[in-house]
């Protein structure tokens, strides 16, 4: 009690530079536990872009690539799947619902996808939770269209605003005959579901009525209000989300789907493959860690350099100690305490940094990043790094304390001139 009372009074009597060491620990440690926070947070977002689908159906490739195009909207299908193949799929008793995404159009570079309004009671993300409407409602009239939050904050977009669809992905030909009504805006999700316009999989089929190949077929045109009398059945489908009665049949499902023996076929387990995919993109984290740990080294280097460049000031003060009766280890002893003290505050200030940080900035990180930050108690692992600082700050701190126990007492108390 003693040492802990001198070593606290030292460190009072230097408050300037030791409170900058402190704050400089406290930034560092609240860099590197905000860097896992939203680590952990991004991978946890990441893999709760889609929940409560059990499989998804596209035709065969790879499974990162099907969930690439299927849920991210990026790169395009290989192949289709025939509607009659994806008919006898919903068929089975194992489906307990199942729906339809048809992509390959855009709109000002965002991806056009023709579904069916179960997507919006079907589609989960986040653990559960279910899509929301901002403004106006779900798709009705055949060329109704809904838009995502991005789309509608990018493009300035409302309710009742006309859109027109372009042909592909990077395409200057329009489908302008047949423009489409903007019936809703989705609430912001941290989604995909963001970036994109849904439209009903009877309007991708009626826009494209009078097209063959790519192309529009020359002078044939078909009206907006001609096509309504079509039937209008897709004869193909990109994509589609299986959700089965029990999971005990997901992976007999997934068998039969794979072995389907009229088109090659694939369904994949979409939780699986978004692990797959992120440890495939997930050496960013790696490099994020290291550098906020090469934060926390170099505070702790700044801890060690402060005690070294205070020794000359204290040498009179060691050497009044050991003259007094403080034994030589009593001195390693007290600089190592210092520095632990220090360690200590810088720790506990930069959890209440962190924390203070997590509730201001969580719900705009949220909106603007779609990451999802947890608030609760550190988990082992960062009390691990926690304890890491300590023990690194204590380590640090032997080689000032070792240069002072070696001092000398007549060169502590010798008169230079």
């Amino acid at each position: 009690m003693l040492l802990t009372a001198l070593a606290w009074q030292s460190l009072l009597s230097r408050k300037i530079t030791v409170g900058l060491t402190i704050f400089a620990i406290s930034l560092s440690v609240a860099l590197f536990l905000g860097v896992e926070k939203v680590r952990t947070g991004a991978k946890a977002s990441f893999a709760d872009t889609i929940s409560d689908t059990d499989l998804i159906l596209g035709a065969r490739s790879g499974g990162v690539q099907l969930l690439l195009y299927s849920v991210f909207r990026v790169g395009n299908a290989t192949n289709n799947v025939t509607w009659e193949s994806y008919q006898d799929i919903a068929s089975r008793p194992e489906v307990d619902w199942i729906v339809p995404i048809s992509l390959g159009d855009s709109h000002r570079g965002f991806r056009v996808m023709g579904t069916t309004t179960d997507f919006f009671d079907r589609y989960k993300y986040r653990g559960g939770r279910g899509l929301e409407m901002a403004e106006g409602a779900r798709f009705d009239d055949l060329f109704d269209a809904v838009v995502g939050a991005d789309v509608a904050a990018e493009l300035g977009y409302e309710t009742g605003q006309e859109v027109v669809v372009a042909h592909g992905l990077a395409s200057f030909t329009e489908h302008d005959d047949k423009p489409f009504r903007i019936s809703g805006v989705l609430a912001r999700t941290g989604t995909p579901v963001d970036r994109t316009v849904f439209v009903s999989l009877r309007a991708i089929e009626a826009i494209h009525v009078d097209w063959r190949n790519g192309a529009q077929i020359p002078g044939q045109t078909v009206g907006a209000d001609a096509v309504r009398q079509m039937e209008l059945t897709p004869g193909a489908i990109t994509a589609a989300m299986i959700g089965t009665k029990s999971r005990l049949q997901i992976f007999g499902l997934q068998r039969w789907i794979n072995e389907y023996p009229e088109e090659p076929l694939l369904a994949i387990l979409p939780g699986v493959t978004l692990q797959e995919l992120w440890s495939l993109i997930g050496v960013a984290e790696t490099a994020l860690v290291g550098v906020s740990a090469m934060v926390v080294a170099t505070a702790l280097l700044g801890m060690a350099a402060m005690i070294f460049s205070g020794l000359a000031e204290r040498r009179r003060e060691m050497a009044i100690l050991r003259a007094v009766g403080a034994r030589p280890w009593t001195i390693l002893g007290l600089l190592s305490l210092e520095a632990l003290l220090m360690a200590g505050l810088g720790v506990l200030l930069g959890l209440a940094l962190l924390y203070g940080g997590l509730l201001a900035g969580r719900g705009w990180i949220d909106q603007s990043f779609g990451i999802y930050l947890r608030i609760g108690a550190p988990s082992p692992r960062e009390l691990a790094v926690l304890g890491l600082v300590l023990l690194a700050a204590l380590l640090v701190s032997l080689m000032p304390a070792w240069r002072a126990y070696r001092m000398s007492l007549s060169d502590g108390m010798s008169i230079r001139i």
